[in-house]
């Protein structure tokens, strides 16, 4: 289920807040991002734990890498844009944009 409004800046803020410790090259991994959320957090997100929040978290990342804001790595590799969320399965990280 889409993230509403009041949902998506939750996700958004701890996304943001983890990339920005993090100097290129380094990734981090999306469940860092759902496990920093909060009980009351969770709760606004209708997740009972963090793994439920990880199809958020998910969404987010890739409307950010959609802005060119990040890159989605599996196995090492940068993601092409022609992957979609529903394409992948298993472990990806994720990184700031290298910027110029």
């Amino acid at each position: 289920m889409p993230l509403t409004d009041p949902q998506r800046p939750i996700v958004l803020a701890h996304t943001q807040r983890l990339l920005s410790t993090r100097d290129y090259p380094k990734t981090i991994c999306p469940s860092e991002v759902a496990r920093a959320f909060s009980a009351a957090e969770l709760q606004m997100l209708n997740a009972r734990s963090w793994r439920d929040a990880m199809e958020h978290v998910r969404e987010v990342l890739w409307e950010l890498r959609e802005e060119g804001k990040v890159e989605i790595l599996q196995r090492g590799e940068v993601l092409g844009d022609d992957v979609g969320l529903g394409d992948v399965r298993g472990p990806i990280r994720v990184r700031g944009k290298k910027e110029d």
